[in-house]
């Protein structure tokens, strides 16, 4: 047990490092990880929303009360957000692991790839919410409780992408992922439960540790160059994923 929670520790630690230091990919970074390393699909996902359930309340709840989230982004995202949490955590748990182990492989590839692209690119600040806000929140939640994460990612870099001023685009989805991950750990807990408390306790003690350092490193280190980092390391685990898959 106690070289389970060391393990699941230093996944969480490793996580929290990245998604403080950009601002999105800690549910990719450890459900990467976790199934690199066999743990079944649903019981990744699930593992990963209970522990960030803790890690999303604290960093919405900092954004709230410094100004970085906006009102219309924040209500846009929450509702479709939501229903598609619960969708997508309903679907991985009515579907067989091994069945869709290569889509979600496919999935975090893509990405994986989507951070490599947005590292490349620049755009200006746009004041108003963007048209598609609830398809974006919807297909965001979806996503996220297929892949065990993926709301920072594409949520994020889409608005962004769009044109909305960063601060207010992390700020806004940062806050809104807390109520997306509380819907997608209310749905596991009634179908599969959470059984594997040490990779739960593992990562909500690894994010505690490595939160201050990485609000540090945040502060050093280029969001570009880490921004690539991250996507290389999802993409290369989803490809060993997908190579073990047809093996």
């Amino acid at each position: 047990m106690w070289t389970e929670l060391a393990l699941f520790a230093a996944v969480g630690f490793a996580a929290q490092m990245v998604d403080g230091a950009i601002g999105m990919a800690y549910g990719l970074s450890a459900t990467s990880i976790l199934l690199s390393v066999g743990v079944a699909p649903a019981t990744a996902s699930a593992s990963v929303h209970a522990a960030e359930v803790f890690t999303t309340g604290a960093s919405g709840l900092a954004h709230w009360r410094m100004g970085n989230a906006r009102p219309q982004l924040l209500w846009g995202l929450v509702v479709p957000g939501m229903i598609g949490g619960a969708s997508g955590a309903y679907l991985l748990t009515a579907v067989p692991g091994e069945a869709i182990r290569p889509f979600i492989n496919l999935y975090l590839l893509a990405m994986g790839a989507a951070i490599l692209w947005r590292a490349r690119k620049k755009h200006k600040p746009r004041a108003e919410p963007p048209k598609y806000l609830g398809a974006l929140g919807f297909a965001g939640g979806f996503l996220d409780a297929i892949g065990g994460g993926g709301w920072g990612p594409m949520v994020t870099s889409t608005l962004i992408g769009g044109g909305t001023a960063p601060r207010y685009a992390i700020g806004s989805v940062n806050l809104a992922e807390f109520f997306v991950t509380v819907t997608i750990s209310a749905v596991f807990v009634s179908t599969v439960g959470l059984e594997l408390w040490p990779v739960i306790a593992g990562l909500v003690l690894g994010g505690i540790l490595a939160a201050p350092l990485a609000a540090y490193a945040t502060k050093r280190i280029p969001a570009r160059p880490m921004m690539i980092v991250v996507g290389v390391v999802i993409v290369l685990l989803s490809l060993r994923g997908l190579a073990r898959g047809f093996a």
